[in-house]
Formats: C-alpha cells, structure tokens, sequence
C-alpha cells in the first residue's frame, strides 16, 4: 500500500553527444525526489521484550512457533509484534520461508476457550442468561449423536460466570445453544472474525466463520467453545480489545503517520464501530478478572494489578484429526483491567515439555511481557496502591525530592498562537521520559540537558512553539515540591 509513496520520484539528466556518441554537455532537466518516511507504531522497547519472552517460552517449551502481539486496546496502534522462528532482515539470504512467514497475521488457528469472550459478550448482549443464572453441567459431557463432548473437570452446577472462570466447554454450549446459530454467527462477525482487519498488511488472512445455514446443532456446539472457526492472531487480540475499550472494534494499524517534504500526515483510519454495550463489556471484563484471580489463569496474575484475561488449548489438526499431542496454547488478555493500556496475545504452537494448557504455557510468557510493559510505560499500580500526596492549591514550591507527575499539565495560550504552532505545557516535574512522551503527541523535539526530573524549560509553559522545533529541557535529580501553606486550616 506504501510502495509508491516511499519511493519517491526519478529525475531526468539531459545529455549532448558528438558524433562518436561522446557526451559533453550536459544538464538537469527533473530532479529526483526523496520518498516519504514511514511513522511506525511499534515500540522499540516492547517488541524488543515481546521478542525476549517469546523465545524463551518457546526454548522452555520446547515449543515448534509462537506469536505474540501487543496492542493499544482504544486507539488500534500495534505496539510489539513478535514471530518465532523469525529472520534477519540484514541477512535475508539465509531466511527461510517459515521465518519470513508473519504469523500474527498470516496464520490461522483455532482459538478455543479464548474465544467463548464472545460467547459470553453475545449472551449478556442478547440478554439469554444474566452472569448469576445456574447452568447445570454435572454430566461432564455432552452428546450429539456419536459424538460427545467432554469437560476436563466435573464442575456440577455452576453460575454463568463461573462457566466461563472455570472454562467450561459443556456450559459453553448450552449458552450458544440459547444464543443460537444466527446470532451467535452475527456476533462472531462483529467481533472482526472472517475479515480482513487492517489496511496496513497486504498479506492477512481473513479467517474462516461458517454461514449459520451450515451450522447443525454439533458445529454449533464447536463454535460456541472456539472450534470450528479459523481466527489469525490478530483477530483475536483485536476482538480481546472490544472487551477491553468498552464495546468498540477499532483497526489495528502499524504505520501511523507519513513523512513528507518537512510535513506529518497522519493515516486515515475506520471509524470505530460499535459492537456491544459498555455495560456487556464491562460484566465481561468482570468474569475474564476472576478468569485470572481464582480460574484457569492465575499465572497471569501481577502483584499490584488487576489484570483480565481468558486461556486457550485446542487441540491441532494432523491427517484430518484432532492431534492427541499437539496444542495450540494461548493466553490473551488486558491490563490494568479497569483501564486498559495494553492488549496482549500470547499464542505458543504444538509446546512438548509436558504441560500444554494455555494457562500453563502462555499465561506466565503473558506475565513476563506485561510486568515488564507496565513498568516500561510508567503505569501506576490499581491494587493497594500508595495513597495520593495531597498539596493545597496556593502553596508555595520549594526545592526538595519528589516523583513525576503523570502527565504533562494542560496550558492556556499567554500569547497568540499562529498556525502551525501548539501551547508549550507545563512539562516541570515529569520525567525524562514522561516529558518526551508529551512532546511527541505535539511533534516537538527536546534537547536535554542533565538527568533525573525536568526542572527548568525553554520555552515557559503557555508560550507558542512551532511544531517540529526543538526545546530545552533541564534536568536534575531534585525537583521543586510544594510547601504547605501557613493558612491550611487543621482537620
């Protein structure tokens, strides 16, 4: 899609010849022009952590692939995406065709136990069962015609919430029973399921979802529980999102702006659409919590954060059959769960050290990843967190040690602003990297000067700058904190 805009225009020299063909004179007729640059939306960081983890819970593993993507629940932007096994762009030559293959997006699986999100999500939205109503599962197994299905455990009588907390494949189907095939095939498509889903990859593979009319009550059934239904990673971290950014499908997207002649302009993107209700979304979120807190996933817990999350193991496809050794074990989920940054998708092909559920196997790589992303990004803990320092409003600073403050503080204009110009904020207090966090949402540079915490800036805050400028940052390892007011009234 890019091609012909990064790669510029040719020029043109005109060239004068003798008779022996001899050239002498010569001159410019069209220069040639530089391409435009790509304004990607990965992190180097977390590709580089994505990247780490995946090897390594593939090595532990003993794992034959694996895919992990990071993505930005609300605004589609995709943070980190890591392949295994993977090549060196530098050395192409000696690639192979399974390590170019981009299986995030080129690869179709079947999501199981993942996918019953949209079971549940369809379920509420349609209003056939409310997250407290008994579904009797005590048989452990169901029956269509020769064939039955079975749960791993025999959980008796369980609340809905609970079917999908404890991963219940039989009360999974019961609810898509009630749902039914039509709307149960609707859903599935408004989730993003059988479609391509960005613009960005040329090479995605749209899945597969069967038309209603082919679903019998047996197929139905393997739907319901994430069987019979061909997903690309992708896809499924981006429907993850719809739970997670409170009903919306967004579009996933790497390249975010292009570069041109000393001007930004940004992508175009779909609006986004809407899925279910916030209400559904949040109940769902609910239940994908105590997925991590007391069901199948509680290897994805981290200390200090409420994370939501579903586990995955289904089994592959070998001559026709269902493999009895070979899994796709999956894990994806959000995090903090009542304000989501990150998406994450955690997806390990055919592990053989022993364990092959998803919440053994991709639940802890799902961990690692998001211990180390939220430290990266600075995200403050949701459980027992410390408690905020309260300042009064007309106190005076004074110089000492303190923390950065969360994000840069919102300006008024103190002069006019011309176009092509943004107010300077308050950056005073923020660290290095918190500082230039903000400046690059107004496409400002920053030079540096020192370590620790912005303490003086160039220009003040409320001043205009031109985007695309530099400024001036100082910084120290003290920062300016408030002293109380010899006013404050006691409490």
């Amino acid at each position: 899609r890019y091609q012909s805009k990064i790669l510029g225009q040719p020029g043109k020299i005109l060239f004068q010849t003798d008779a022996r063909h001899r050239a002498f004179v010569s001159r410019i007729e069209q220069a040639p022009t530089v391409g435009a640059t790509l304004e990607l939306t990965i992190d180097e960081y977390l590709q580089h952590i994505a990247e780490r983890e995946l090897r390594l819970g593939i090595e532990e593993h003993r794992a034959e692939a694996g895919t992990v993507i990071i993505l930005q629940p609300y605004t589609g932007e995709v943070l980190a995406l890591a392949n295994e096994p993977t090549f060196n762009p530098n050395a192409f030559r000696f690639s192979t065709g399974e390590g170019r293959r981009n299986r995030g997006i080129q690869n179709q699986y079947e999501p199981g136990s993942t996918f019953k999100i949209v079971t549940a999500a369809a379920a509420l939205e349609e209003k056939v069962i409310a997250p407290d109503d008994l579904v009797d599962v005590s048989e452990g197994m169901i029956h269509f015609g020769a064939r039955t299905i079975h749960d791993t455990t025999n959980h008796g009588t369980l609340s809905f919430a609970d079917v999908i907390v404890k991963s219940s494949n039989v009360g999974a189907i019961l609810v898509g029973q009630k749902i039914g095939a039509d709307r149960l095939h609707e859903y599935t498509r408004r989730f993003g399921f059988g479609r391509r889903l960005s613009q960005d990859f040329s090479g995605e593979n749209p899945g597969k979802v069967w038309p209603p009319e082919k679903l019998d009550p047996s197929a139905l059934a393997s739907v319901s529980m994430g069987y019979q239904i061909g997903v690309t990673p992708l896809q499924m971290a981006v429907a993850t999102s719809v739970i997670a950014n409170g009903g919306n499908l967004i579009e996933p997207h790497v390249v975010k702006a292009l570069v041109a002649h000393g001007r930004r302009a940004k992508v175009k993107r779909e609006l986004p659409q809407r899925v279910i209700t916030r209400a559904t979304a949040t109940t769902v979120t609910s239940m994908m919590e105590d997925v991590v807190r007391r069901g199948t996933a509680t290897r994805a817990q981290i200390p200090g954060y409420t994370i939501a999350g579903k586990t995955g193991t289904t089994g592959k496809i070998v001559n026709g059959a269902y493999s009895k050794s070979l899994y796709n074990s999956s894990f994806v989920g959000f995090a903090p769960s009542r304000a989501p940054e990150l998406t994450i998708l955690v997806v390990i092909d055919s592990p053989k050290a022993g364990h092959t559920y998803g919440g053994v196997v991709a639940a802890p790589i799902f961990k690692r990843i998001a211990e180390a992303a939220l430290r990266y990004l600075e995200i403050s803990p949701t459980l027992h967190a410390p408690s905020p320092i309260l300042v009064a409003q007309n106190s005076v600073p004074e110089s000492g040690t303190a923390g950065a403050r969360q994000r840069p503080a919102a300006m008024t204009a103190i002069a006019t602003v011309k176009p092509g110009q943004v107010v300077m904020p308050d950056l005073r207090g923020l660290s290095a990297r918190q500082a230039l966090r903000g400046l690059m949402k107004l496409e400002v540079r920053a030079h540096l000067e020192g370590n620790g915490f912005v303490v003086e800036q160039t220009p003040e805050p409320g001043m205009p700058i031109d985007r695309d400028s530099e400024c001036v940052l100082r910084l120290d390892r003290t920062v300016p904190i408030p002293k109380a007011s010899t006013n404050e009234a006691s409490p």
